[in-house]
């Protein structure tokens, strides 16, 4: 019976930052991606299959980051410092992961 209490005690932003999390990994999944592929085009053997995958991919998951983001700021509670942050962090490669990384341990998640 408390199995049953405690599922539906969950807070209402915890869908919104399994969301989160998950597009905030798969956004920096994509840029590691994008990276490997401009390493090959780029560096190694100017073969640019891994940037013709990768870069829509990538382009794709980033907008979606950025649309998860005004989605779930509301519902999270963030202030507009932390929705700037979140945004900021879709620049640099792999600052997704670590913002993530960084909401979840200041309680920025629920």
């Amino acid at each position: 019976m408390t199995e049953t209490v405690a599922a539906v005690d969950t807070p209402a932003g915890s869908k919104h930052a399994t969301w989160f999390r998950v597009v905030a990994i798969a956004e920096a999944v994509s840029w590691t991606g994008l990276l490997i592929g401009m390493l090959f085009k780029y560096v190694l053997s100017d073969n640019e299959i891994g940037v013709k995958i990768f870069g829509p991919i990538h382009g794709g998951i980033f907008v979606l980051y950025v649309l998860t983001v005004a989605v779930v700021r509301k519902p999270l509670r963030w202030t507009w410092p932390t929705t700037l942050l979140a945004l900021a962090a879709s620049i640099p490669p792999l600052f997704t992961w670590f913002f993530e990384l960084w909401a979840g341990r200041t309680n920025r998640l629920g």
